[in-house]
């Protein structure tokens, strides 16, 4: 009789970003007294770095996560702070072509003590390392156990030495130095809310003993790290016309998801508020609140519509906006339906002057990366995407490509789109798609004219195309346009383009931070970290 194979009951694996509540309660285990990670920073850090965030499951619980970013030499020793070299934590600042590994967090359930997950997780990240073809691996480690020894010592670097020379423990550096790990020296200001080390790290690094050039590494490291290279964008000009019934509607909305999924597009996009077309049914002359609530009765079937054809058509549609209430508001939501029918939904965060004072919509207050089949995308509806901040967050979380439905009366309302997309795709090195509404409907009020060029940008150098423009519609004609964008061309641009954006902001000085971003547990008692060899943080990491 064969042998069953057991189930592994305790692994190390990629992180995923279903594992984010988890890796999330984790870090609030192993650090009481530290803030812990909002989720858009972990998926910024798994979306920009997949290969490098690590972690150990026991029994299927997530027990521990390890991150880390690939880095240049010279910004690896140089004097530097968390926040900078981590890009306040999404891990932005990674760089494919970097020399080393950085490694950022190391953190273990307290409840996981004696099964040496932290152990585990260097290992695979030294295998991580050997795998890329890289020098080796760059650290800041924590020092808990520098203010409580502080006034016998001095200063750091004497309590360093003295971890150094086995005269004294550290919880974190004496595991650390056992493990193979060897000191660069002492940087200060490493994380300043880190009252027990009192902002001080120990500089360490682990060579990597199988490293030779990169061009003698058989397989370049990096070429695994890509998603799919090439994705096939549509967008819909859509024109804004008189309809009988819903099922017209949907007749118009399926012919546009057929033909552009027979012509074999991962994504097609419509515009913002698109389904405004559906108060022509009744043909009503409806004021401006009146309407906009009316257009409410339309969501179910709005909903189903979309989830259905993403799934007949095998296609990812960005389907738009559609009011939808939120309690005891309105809000403009963006609705988006993967391939699998899945949905996801991204408010408008910044309503028009106009949509406040003739609609009462009210601005929603989340952003979030989408994860699809191509590689994370945002989306952000018109207005908001005048307002750089929240393509940045975006771009932080790992982004490629950016959605922008929108809807204008006026050349001049849809050259502030179209500038802003522009800039958006040059200052984050990311594609941007536009679409927008054309054609006119007399009795809407406040949505009954219409101007529109839908396009699909790009960010400005020698690898893209000319003018920064993949592909655009003729000014307020129904139609549509289609490119095919390259996300390995994306990353090259970021790491090794004429200008790079990404890479070369200064973390040191500024940030885009989302409120609420964390919670804070100032007074509960003593990080389990320092109780536990295991749990130390031993990467610094914030």
């Amino acid at each position: 009789m064969p042998t069953q194979k057991s189930r592994s009951r305790l692994i190390v694996r990629a992180a995923r970003l279903s594992d984010i509540p988890a890796i999330n309660r984790v870090v609030q285990r192993a650090y009481p007294r530290l803030d812990d990670y909002a989720f858009d920073e972990l998926r910024g850090q798994i979306n920009n770095f997949p290969q490098g965030q690590l972690v150990a499951v026991y029994e299927d619980d997530v027990v521990g996560y390890c991150a880390t970013i690939c880095l240049p030499e010279a910004q690896v020793m140089r004097s530097h702070t968390w926040d900078e070299i981590t890009g306040n934590g999404y891990g932005s600042t990674h760089d494919i072509d970097g020399d080393y590994l950085y490694g950022y967090e190391v953190c273990v359930d307290p409840d996981a003590r004696g099964l040496r997950i932290g152990r585990r997780l260097y290992r695979e990240r030294e295998a991580l390392c050997v795998k890329l073809g890289l020098k080796g691996i760059v650290f800041s480690g924590r020092l808990p156990g520098l203010k409580r020894r502080f006034k016998q010592f001095g200063s750091a670097e004497a309590y360093i030495e003295a971890v150094s020379d086995k005269r004294i423990r550290d919880s974190v550096l004496s595991f650390q130095l056992s493990q193979g790990y060897e000191l660069l020296g002492v940087m200060p200001n490493y994380l300043p809310d880190d009252t027990a080390s009192m902002g001080y790290a120990a500089h360490l690094i682990w060579r990597n003993p199988e490293y030779k050039y990169r061009e003698d590494v058989v397989g370049d490291s990096h070429v695994h790290l890509q998603r799919r290279n090439s994705v096939r964008i549509a967008t819909v000009q859509y024109m804004q016309r008189a309809v009988d019934s819903f099922d017209e509607f949907a007749q118009i909305v399926t012919y546009f998801v057929r033909e552009t999924a027979d012509a074999k597009s991962d994504f097609v996009v419509f515009p913002e508020l698109f389904t405004v077309q559906l108060l022509s049914i009744k043909n009503e002359e409806l004021r401006h609140r009146a309407a906009i609530w009316r257009l409410t009765d339309f969501l179910d079937q709005y909903r189903e519509l979309m989830a259905d054809l993403a799934v007949r058509f095998n296609i990812n549609i960005i389907a738009g906006s559609h009011p939808t209430q939120v309690g005891e508001d309105l809000q403009n939501i963006g609705y988006v339906y993967l391939r699998d029918g899945s949905e996801h939904m991204q408010p408008k965060i910044h309503p028009t002057p106009g949509e406040r004072h003739y609609w009462n919509i009210v601005g929603g207050d989340t952003l979030d990366a989408i994860e699809t089949d191509c590689g994370p995308i945002g989306v952000l509806v018109c207005y908001d995407s005048e307002f750089p901040e929240l393509s940045r967050h975006l771009a932080d979380q790992g982004i490629n490509i950016l959605f922008v439905p929108f809807s204008t009366e006026d050349r001049a309302g849809y050259l502030r789109v179209r500038y802003s997309a522009q800039a958006r795709a040059v200052e984050n090195q990311i594609y941007v798609a536009t679409s927008g509404n054309t054609g006119n409907l007399p009795r809407i009020h406040a949505m009954d004219m219409h101007y529109a060029q839908s396009s699909i940008l790009t960010p400005c150098d020698f690898a893209f195309a000319r003018d920064g423009i993949a592909a655009d519609t003729t000014p307020n004609a129904e139609m549509v346009a289609i490119a095919d964008v390259r996300l390995d061309i994306l990353q090259e641009a970021r790491t090794s383009g004429s200008v790079q954006n990404m890479l070369d902001r200064r973390h040191d000085l500024y940030r885009v931070q989302w409120k609420p971003r964390r919670r804070v547990h100032a007074k509960r008692n003593a990080s389990a970290a320092e109780a536990n060899r295991d749990s130390a943080r031993s990467t610094f990491e914030s």
